[in-house]
């Protein structure tokens, strides 16, 4: 007898029924705790916020997004690597849907290319109901009676801009300064993302190898740019160094070789290591090899305090490695890998989907600007400061962005004389959500969660938490915020808010908050 092959939400389907039975409970007081929250924010925020029309939408709205944050996080485990929980990809298997999957190393659809993300609507349909149920999109007078007044708040400084952009059409809903290029912060790693993915691909990842060269015994640790390869005893996923050294010395000792001359390779990328703000405990200095960021305590994001020479450091690092293996080497010194060199063992960071959102989620600098430099490498440009701006810039022409006035002179966004319009961000977030463009969905879901993630974890507390997705910017002087809300009728919608020449950060970050916060409560079909 010929058994049938079990279709995938048949196989998922225990272990959704087990995880669905036990968030039930917690989604149950998650709707009932945020009834009295989202009143408040209509309240609150403005006397011309719309409220919402009935409470079962508000209870599935809420429901919606604190159940992804609070009752699926502590049912379902940690995040894959790609950023999803196991629930979410379970669920989306239970539906009979593509898209969502997991890229890692140990996912099972890591033998093959991720299938395209499900299209907004889907989703859509998810949060609100059918599509067909779904009001018209908010009308600009609407939208404009509601973040007009907030953002003429004095907080925001002399110069601001913004838009917002309906993801499922792209059509522009609202906007003031729309194609004002001004100082973006850190929301410009949204865009080095989306220069990343699109020039190397979502699945694309970062080797750091060891090579053997002939007749001389020099030992190359060749960097690959991988700003993410750690040291550490529990790697989590990502590359090990250690790993690296146990492979290199069994292929060594393979050999009968047990003393070696040091060196390693840092000229995958040109020009200047240190970035023009000098000095600073935001990022290391840009190298082709680091270990842990070049941090020299034990975080793992953040701002810390760096080795002076990352390559070096990490070279020291290896050197001790190999020594607990029985492999001897020199005190290791700057060389480069030639074309006759073995390689004899390499570590391969996840792909670069999971990059793009610990980079976007943790606002990392190291990794933006290797990131950046990536680009420059793929598409021929010289991979220094100036070259990973053309790049950025060029690649992001190519996917038919709007790029006028735009200027990248870091990937990070920590230079002060970056420039980028909010029409670009919210043109950009919308094409995230795309299915023509699965490669840029990793933008969307590494946005960090209002309230919950990377650095929106301690804001919206008593707001929209759960609801707004979004990437932060900071820079003296500077404030913005750029990313995704679901709003009261079931529109996603993109926004920008930039503002240029603030004075009070904590004031400014507030009234930035206060506006996405009046988008997600704002009924304004």
């Amino acid at each position: 007898m010929v058994v049938p092959e079990l279709r995938p939400w048949q196989a998922a389907k225990p272990r959704v029924t087990r995880i669905a039975d036990a968030l039930r409970p917690r989604l149950a007081r998650a709707a009932t705790a945020a009834r009295p929250r989202l009143a408040r924010l209509g309240r609150a925020v403005s006397s011309q916020v719309t409220r919402p029309k009935t409470w079962q939408y508000t209870a599935g709205a809420a429901t919606a997004g604190l159940a992804l944050a609070v009752g699926v996080v502590t049912a379902a485990g940690p995040w894959d690597s790609s950023g999803q929980r196991t629930a979410e990809r379970d669920l989306a298997a239970a539906q009979g849907r593509t898209g969502g999957a997991d890229h890692g190393p140990d996912s099972a659809t890591a033998a093959k290319a991720p299938d395209p993300a499900p299209s907004a609507a889907s989703v859509l349909g998810g949060l609100g109901g059918s599509a067909g149920r779904v009001k018209s999109v908010p009308g600009g007078k609407a939208l404009a009676g509601v973040l007009d007044p907030l953002l003429d708040d004095p907080a925001l400084g002399a110069r601001r801009a913004a838009v917002v952009v309906a993801v499922t059409s792209g059509k522009r809903l609202y906007g003031v300064g729309a194609d004002t290029a001004l100082t973006p912060a850190s929301t410009t790693k949204i865009a080095t993302a989306a220069a990343a993915l699109s020039a190397l691909g979502p699945d694309h990842r970062l080797t750091t190898r060891t090579a053997l060269e002939p007749d001389t015994k020099e030992l190359v640790l060749v960097g690959g740019g991988d700003p993410t390869l750690t040291a550490r005893e529990d790697a989590e996923g990502w590359a090990s160094l250690r790993t690296l050294a146990e492979d290199t010395a069994t292929a060594l000792k393979k050999d009968g070789v047990r003393e070696v001359t040091l060196s390693y390779d840092v000229t995958l990328y040109a020009g200047d290591e240190a970035h023009p703000i000098g000095v600073n405990d935001n990022l290391a200095r840009v190298s082709a090899l680091m270990a842990d960021e070049a941090r020299t305590d034990d975080s793992t994001s953040g701002p810390a305090p760096r080795a002076a020479d990352p390559a070096a450091e990490a070279a020291r690092t290896f050197a001790d490695l190999l020594g607990g293996h029985g492999v001897k080497t020199t005190s290791p010194g700057p060389s480069k890998a030639t074309g006759r060199a073995e390689t004899l063992a390499e570590v391969a960071s996840p792909p670069l989907s999971a990059l793009v959102e610990r980079m976007l989620t943790n606002s990392d600098n190291d990794i933006a600007e290797a990131l950046a430099r990536q680009t420059a490498v793929a598409t021929g440009e010289r991979p220094d400061f100036g070259g990973a701006g053309r790049a950025i810039r060029a690649e992001l022409k190519k996917l038919g962005l709007p790029v006028t006035g735009a200027d990248f002179k870091d990937g990070s966004g920590l230079n002060r004389d970056d420039r980028l319009t909010a029409a670009l961000l919210t043109t950009l977030l919308a094409k995230s959500g795309d299915p023509a463009y699965p490669e840029l969905r990793p933008i969307l879901t590494g946005l960090p969660i209002a309230g919950f993630t990377g650095t929106l974890t301690s804001r919206y507390t008593d707001g929209a938490a759960g609801i707004v997705r979004a990437k932060t910017g900071t820079l003296s002087g500077v404030n913005a915020l750029a990313g995704t809300v679901v709003d009261q009728d079931g529109h996603l919608l993109a926004f920008a808010f930039l503002a240029n020449g603030t004075t009070d950060p904590g004031a400014a970050q507030s009234a930035l908050d206060a506006t996405a916060t009046a988008l997600a409560a704002c009924g304004c079909g």
